[in-house]
């Protein structure tokens, strides 16, 4: 029984998956600071870099999933994606013109992005064609993501500020490049199975689907909430509380860490409790996790909060993205990319919430909005019929 759960495809899922999380991780935490240091645009320009990607990203994403539903080899698709995610790292790392890094950068990274969502679609068609565990194997894909933001951010930081932007983007470059060699040489093309009629969706349009509409509109509102705390805190911190700035990389270690366990717990038990109750139980933790923030501002708290936070992300990254799936039978690699682009979406109003209420009404204010609007996704996911 061990050895049909280990072998060699399997841990080429886990291998990319967690490479590719690294490299991402590497290069996320120190954007603003690189566009600020190197690129040296005002703060509205680095603002406008995170949007315009956003939604480029979004759009790319949706184009390319739909077209790997319906036709074309996924395996190539992720294949081509991280060569892309290659080509754009060795642009940042040797390019400081900001028009470049906004159009060519942004397209290139679009594409890459796509990899992500690629990849688990092809996971979950793997484990469906082997007769694998597919909460269990897709948890522990997703835990592989949390690891590498374990590692990523200090790395980066270390790599960017000890030796220079572009030693660290060639060194994500690097880990992009032999992601692809392991992709090329071990995952498996899997041929696409077609739907027996009275399993095929309903409806063309995933949107005209009401749980579908629910569950995005939830997921969206989750990783806004998500987000604002990411883009908030070491602000919230440093100047409401006046604590030290380390403490920020400290509280995202920990959740990451954390996040960890709870993926895995999430997979073990999802049977057991039903995708619907596990969300809404995470739902609740982060009702939790942000009234905490409002209500105990001080160090210990906020460590111990990181608990709930933990709970509240890694049950929603990783049952939210099947539950996306179960809904929308047969379209994988759409339902995946509905999964990623809800997050994406909540980038891209956190990123104007934050700004807008931290500017008229302080930090403090954020978690209060956060509060509530978790508190909407929360009754909104208790809606959505379980599958």
């Amino acid at each position: 029984m061990l050895k049909r759960r280990i072998n060699p495809i399997f841990a080429a899922f886990l291998a990319v998956a967690f490479l590719c999380g690294v490299a991402g991780a590497l290069q996320a935490p120190t954007l603003s600071l690189f566009l600020t240091t190197e690129v040296k645009v005002r703060p509205l320009w680095v603002g406008l870099f995170y949007t315009i990607n956003a939604v480029a990203g979004i759009a790319v994403s949706f184009l390319l999933a739909k077209r790997s539903d319906n036709q074309g080899n996924r395996k190539s698709l992720i294949l081509l994606c991280c060569m892309m995610a290659v080509a754009n790292c060795l642009l940042f790392a040797f390019n400081r013109h900001y028009l470049t890094l906004i159009t060519l950068g942004v397209m290139l990274a679009a594409i890459a992005n796509t990899a992500m969502p690629q990849l688990f679609a092809l996971a979950r068609e793997y484990a469906d064609n082997s007769a694998r565990e597919v909460v269990m194997f897709s948890s522990m894909m997703r835990a592989q993501l949390s690891l590498a933001w374990v590692i990523g951010p200090p790395l980066s930081f270390m790599l960017a500020l000890n030796y220079g932007f572009t030693v660290m983007f060639c060194f994500a470059a690097g880990i992009f490049l032999i992601s692809a060699v392991v992709i090329w040489l071990v995952l498996p093309s899997v041929p696409r199975a077609e739907q027996p009629v009275d399993q095929m969706v309903v409806h063309p349009n995933a949107w005209k689907d009401k749980d579908v509409r629910l569950l995005f509109v939830a997921s969206l509102l989750m990783w806004t909430c998500n987000t604002m705390y990411i883009i908030d805190m070491p602000l919230y911190i440093i100047a409401d509380l006046g604590l030290p700035d380390r403490l920020a990389g400290l509280l995202m270690g920990t959740a990451a860490g954390l996040e960890i366990p709870a993926m895995l717990l999430a997979g073990y038990y999802v049977k057991r409790f039903g995708k619907r109750n596990m969300m809404v139980f995470a739902v609740a933790a982060g009702v939790l996790f942000y009234a905490g923030l409002v209500m105990f501002p001080f160090k210990t708290a906020l460590l111990l909060l990181q608990l709930f936070n933990a709970i509240f992300i890694g049950i929603v990254a990783g049952i939210g993205m099947l539950y996306f799936q179960d809904l929308m039978p047969g379209r994988p690699g759409s339902a995946t990319t509905l999964f990623t682009n809800s997050i994406s979406t909540g980038v891209i109003v956190a990123g104007i919430l934050q700004g807008v209420i931290a500017e008229n009404f302080g930090h403090y204010a954020v978690y209060w909005v956060a509060t509530g609007l978790v508190i909407v996704a929360l009754i909104l996911t208790a809606r959505v019929r379980d599958v």
